[in-house]
C-alpha cells in the first residue's frame, strides 16, 4: 500500500514540477521565437508570437506602435532595408509572465545599438514590449 501511495505522490509531484517548468518556459519560448524571426528577417515568424493588439513602448509609457499590422509595416521595411540586421541576447531574465532581455543589435544604419527590452506575456502571446534605450 505504501508503495502505491509513494508512486502516486511522485506522479503528482512530477506533474506539478513539469507544469511549473512549462509556465516559465512559455514566455521565454515566445520571446525567443520572435528573436529568431527578427534575426532571419522573416516578418511572419517574427510576428507569430505577438498578440493582435500588441503594444510597443519606449519605457515607461511612450506608445510607439499598436497592433500587429502596424508592426508588420514598420518591421517589414526595416528587415528589407537592413540585410545585416542581427540581435544578440546578452542577458535574459524570466520572471513569471515577463522576459527581460539585454540586447545588442548590429546591422543598424547608425551602428550597434545596446538596449533592454521587457516583454509582457498574456494569454500565451507577447502583449506589450517596453524598450529601454
Amino acid at each position: 500500500m505504501k508503495t502505491k501511495i509513494y508512486a502516486f505522490l511522485l506522479i503528482c509531484f512530477s506533474m506539478n514540477f513539469l507544469s511549473a517548468q512549462d509556465s516559465k518556459t512559455v514566455p521565454e519560448n515566445l520571446v525567443q521565437k520572435q528573436v529568431n524571426g527578427y534575426n532571419a528577417r522573416n516578418i511572419e515568424a517574427f510576428l507569430e508570437p505577438y498578440a493582435e493588439d500588441a503594444e510597443l513602448y519606449i519605457f515607461p509609457d511612450k506608445l510607439i506602435s499598436k497592433g500587429k499590422e502596424a508592426m508588420r509595416k514598420d518591421y517589414d521595411k526595416m528587415f528589407k532595408d537592413l540585410p545585416e540586421l542581427h540581435c544578440e541576447i546578452k542577458n535574459r531574465i524570466v520572471n513569471g509572465n515577463f522576459v527581460i532581455d539585454q540586447e545588442s543589435v548590429s546591422g543598424m544604419a547608425k551602428g550597434k545599438l545596446v538596449a533592454t527590452a521587457i516583454y509582457e506575456i498574456k494569454d500565451n502571446k507577447i502583449s506589450k514590449v517596453y524598450f529601454i534605450p
